[in-house]
């Protein structure tokens, strides 16, 4: 059995599912993560910010957080700018004081997305990060997570 989205229901099973990820996270030993505060918005509209993560780092001689908006896309099409027209991405990172923006997605992105992300990145003066997690580059980060798995994916699970 192949790995894939189709034991999502819906979207708001796939946002319970990124939130997951970034709660269990913490617990991987290769990174330096001290603690993760996971804030989903809530019911009614989001304005672009479907959860807010914090990361709480150490690089040994200090701890410091990174702060991430997230916005989940759960589209049977990749994902195109007229999908985003509503969301001032800079202003929701400024909003949030956070240090960067990402976009997860079911499937993918379209090329005037993904030109989008990387004018911000080259252009951001503020020096925000701007990312987009396809859904295979989201499942990829979630196919190792035995629990992620058990709880999203049983079908799936059961089959390992």
């Amino acid at each position: 059995m192949i790995l894939s989205f189709d034991e999502i229901a819906n979207w708001q099973v796939f946002e319970d599912l990124v939130a997951a990820y970034f709660k269990y996270i913490q617990e991987d030993s290769s990174n330096n993560i001290t603690e993760v505060r996971v804030e989903p918005s809530g019911e009614g509209t989001d304005g672009g910010r479907d959860i807010l993560v914090t990361f709480r780092v150490s690089d040994s001689i200090d701890i410091f957080e990174r702060k991430w908006v997230i916005q989940c896309k759960f589209y049977t099409n990749s994902l195109s700018k007229r999908d985003l027209a509503t969301v001032n991405i800079p202003s929701l990172i400024h909003e949030y004081g956070a240090d960067g923006y990402l976009l997860v997605c079911k499937n993918g992105v379209t090329s005037n997305v993904s030109n989008m992300f990387e004018n911000f990145r080259r252009k951001c003066r503020l020096k925000y990060t701007y990312e987009i997690w396809t859904g295979a580059d989201f499942l990829r980060r979630i196919r190792l997570n035995d629990e992620i798995l058990a709880e999203f994916f049983p079908a799936y699970y059961k089959s390992l």
